[in-house]
């Protein structure tokens, strides 16, 4: 692992961690408590707080619920608000399904579609327009995914992957060790889901994670392609995300490289956008926004414009930590979920939720592999709301 700022350190190794009995933070008193006790908060202590979290001045007014802005290479956070707030995050956590499962395959390997990949899709899923019994590149299959955030193409690539029981297992530990703590998978495809969750934070070390990745990166990239229709026949599909695009009103976004978009009923829209200008690459996510689809383009640009200008001055408020652990130590979080103890009573707590204190890191590896498999066992699938992804043209949607 790379040399780490002094704070990245802090948020990082924190506390030689063991664990105590599992307590769900489920009050501010009782995250302030935990605090006392020792814990440490991914990423730096003022990532916890509620509200603008920013050391410069000039920032856009913003009605999303949360948001981030992060230089991916120094790993700074620029400026956030509610960094760590468990929200829906709809189909931008195909970041983590793609960083999980695409190193899993070549993209010239090739897969006849079974009715039996197909069959788990939720109703109303944004579709690419996958066919049973037509063979299908893995590469294809990516494009489905990236371009028209095709939740068949995510099924049959899960399937080809051992099956969603399998995939869901492996992005949940592939976000712990990303140490994306917010983040709870029900199912790959980002649909609504009870107790499906992850935070700005977490999203923006998903597409981090997963820019790293020369493939992933061209796929978030790709604008448009000519996808199978059975026989010889194609039809074209374009990207959804309006700033890689221009479409829907809005002006492609200068120096834009990726990365997601989602929308569900239950999350509004989402967004996890990088970009590049004079050789520094900013990571934005900006998570339900109150205005319309367009809103959380606007708005992510309006923070990119930021970053790139006025905010080269800023002084960082937290840090994007890196991947792993040094001595079984890990980074923990306070914040308790959005909505009260109703909403807490209805959502699975995160590993976020969890107190650690010190002791020995054996104590710790039994805390991961005992206490998750527990608390899988105990989770809920229930598929909610319509549609997952706002209409496009060009592509084939269930509606």
């Amino acid at each position: 692992m790379r040399e780490c700022s002094p704070l990245s350190r802090r948020a990082l190794l924190g506390l030689a961690a063991a664990a105590v009995p599992l307590t769900a933070t489920a009050s501010p008193a009782s995250a302030a408590g935990a605090r006392s006790a020792g814990t440490a908060v991914v990423g730096g202590e003022r990532l916890a707080r509620g509200g603008v979290q920013v050391r410069a001045a000039g920032l856009p007014r913003l009605t999303a619920q949360a948001w981030l802005v992060a230089d991916r290479d120094t790993g700074e956070v620029l400026a956030s608000h509610n960094a760590h707030r468990r929200l829906a995050p709809a189909s931008t956590l195909k970041m983590l399904f793609a960083d999980t499962v695409l190193p899993r395959f070549e993209r010239g390997q090739r897969h006849r579609v079974t009715a039996a990949d197909l069959a788990d899709i939720p109703s109303g899923s944004s579709l690419v327009g996958i066919q049973p019994g037509t063979t299908y590149t893995v590469e294809q299959l990516w494009q489905g995914v990236f371009l028209r955030s095709g939740n068949d193409a995510v099924h049959v690539l899960a399937h080809m992957n051992g099956g969603v029981a399998r995939t869901v297992a492996e992005m949940q530990a592939r976000a712990e060790h990303l140490h994306a703590l917010d983040t709870h998978v029900v199912s790959p495809d980002g649909f609504d889901h009870q107790g499906q969750i992850s935070s700005a934070y977490d999203l923006t070390l998903f597409a981090r994670a997963g820019l790293q990745n020369p493939e992933f990166r061209r796929y978030c990239g790709t604008r448009t392609a000519d996808f199978p229709a059975g026989g010889k026949k194609t039809f074209q599909i374009q990207n959804t995300d309006r700033l890689l695009t221009g479409a829907w009103g809005l002006h492609p976004y200068e120096g834009l490289i990726g990365v997601k978009n989602g929308y569900t009923s239950h999350a509004g829209n989402t967004f996890t956008g990088a970009a590049t200008r004079d050789g520094r690459t900013l990571l934005v996510s900006v998570l339900h926004p109150a205005e319309g689809s367009n809103a959380v383009y606007e708005q992510t640009a309006a923070l990119l414009d930021w970053g790139f200008g006025r905010g080269r001055a800023a002084q960082p408020v937290g840090m994007l930590v890196e991947p792993g652990g040094t001595g079984g130590s890990r980074p923990t979080v306070s914040p308790v979920p959005e909505g009260g103890a109703a909403h807490a009573a209805t959502t699975p707590p995160g590993p976020s939720a969890f107190r650690l204190a010190e002791g020995g890191a054996g104590t710790a590896a039994l805390l991961g592999a005992g206490a998750w498999a527990l608390l899988r066992r105990r989770r809920t699938r229930t598929a909610a709301g319509p549609a997952e992804e706002a209409p496009q043209p060009g592509g084939r949607h269930r509606r």
